[in-house]
């Protein structure tokens, strides 16, 4: 009956991972027991890992089971552990996060033969995960447990295999949407008081763009620019971040794509080319297509606010230009972006 449920929670498990604030790992391996009254056994369970604290060590919940021999034909045990370690993680090299852990547990057996009894125990152990994906891992750990039991001290050296599944990823703040710099009125040049009547030459502005020559840092500015109080054209940028392997605009980064259309509009003497970015996971050629696919979908949402098509181009540069590492989880967010160049 307990293999029964303990098989319901593993696959529970397996169907619960899709993100990354938490960490489940359905495990297997084999126990080697000191005691000389114990036969090495099977052992099965689970290991979940919390990462949303604000805490280098990360606290992590394990239950394992096993159905286990006496020596000397004394029958069978049910041996049923339970423990909360505190987990750390290494930094990621070449795909593989190395990580240590420690902690306390309790153990309970079912048939309580040559004085093996219910006992507390403490775990200390290491291992790896090697990426498989952003979000699977294989798991490869031992653990040493040490307990109190009746009066003699015995351990167990835990060695384990098993798929680490990541899931609750977590939100990386967005850039600000950047304001428009507002542009002034140029005041009109009023002709100071003669005794005689002087004739005060109208202000002229060249190129028409709002600002008289003389006040005109730019005065051969193009029509069909926006300027600003110098005369000279204004400026915007559109740096829009995603989600891991996704090329979908949050509400955020809508607001930003809105605002840059409508500098646009404002400017119809700009084009403007979207590049998509992506960080190191996955293959080159899988990375390439999914930046091709975020600065197409951000081209696609600038001409649905009325910015014209032929003033667009995009293009992707795969993870090829990181801004950040891509060691970290904030730095691969930093590195799934988008960016525009202005060109007239």
């Amino acid at each position: 009956m307990k293999k029964l449920v303990f098989s319901s929670l593993l696959a529970a498990t397996l169907l619960s991972a899709s993100d990354y604030n938490y960490e489940v790992s359905p495990m297997a391996g084999y126990a080697f027991p000191s005691a000389q009254d114990l036969k090495d056994h099977g052992v099965y369970g689970a290991e979940m890992q919390f990462n949303n604290l604000d805490s280098v060590i990360k606290p992590e919940l394990s239950v394992l089971f096993s159905d286990a021999d006496y020596q000397n034909g004394a029958g069978k045990t049910d041996i049923f552990r339970s423990a909360i370690n505190g987990v750390y993680d290494f930094d990621k090299s070449n795909n593989i996060t190395p990580f240590v852990k420690a902690g306390l547990g309790y153990e309970t057996m079912s048939n309580h033969q040559y004085d093996n009894h219910n006992s507390a125990f403490a775990d200390a152990g290491a291992g790896v995960k090697v990426g498989i994906t952003d979000q699977i891992a294989l798991k490869l750990e031992a653990i040493e447990m040490l307990k109190f039991n009746h009066f003699n001290w015995d351990n167990n050296l835990l060695l384990m295999a098993g798929l680490n599944f990541a899931f609750g990823e977590k939100v990386q703040p967005a850039a600000p949407v950047p304001t428009p710099v507002p542009v002034p009125t140029p005041k009109p040049v009023v002709a100071a008081p003669a005794p005689k009547p002087v004739v005060v030459a109208a202000p002229i502005d060249s190129d028409g763009d709002g600002v008289f020559d003389p006040q005109d840092k730019c005065p051969d500015t193009p029509k069909g620019f926006k300027v600003d109080s110098d005369g000279c054209p204004l400026k915007a940028t559109l740096h829009l971040n995603f989600a891991t392997d996704s090329n979908k605009v949050d509400a955020e980064g809508t607001a930003k794509v809105d605002a840059f259309a409508s500098f646009l509009k404002e400017s119809p003497a700009y084009k403007a080319n979207i590049v998509g970015h992506t960080d190191s996971t996955g293959s080159d050629k899988y990375n390439q297509k999914l930046s091709e696919k975020r600065a197409e979908a951000v081209k696609n949402m600038l001409i649905k606010d009325g910015v014209a098509s032929e003033r667009l181009t995009s293009e992707g540069m795969g993870e090829k230009m990181p801004v950040a590492s891509n060691k970290t989880k904030e730095g691969r967010a930093e590195n799934r972006r988008i960016e525009v160049e202005l060109c007239k």
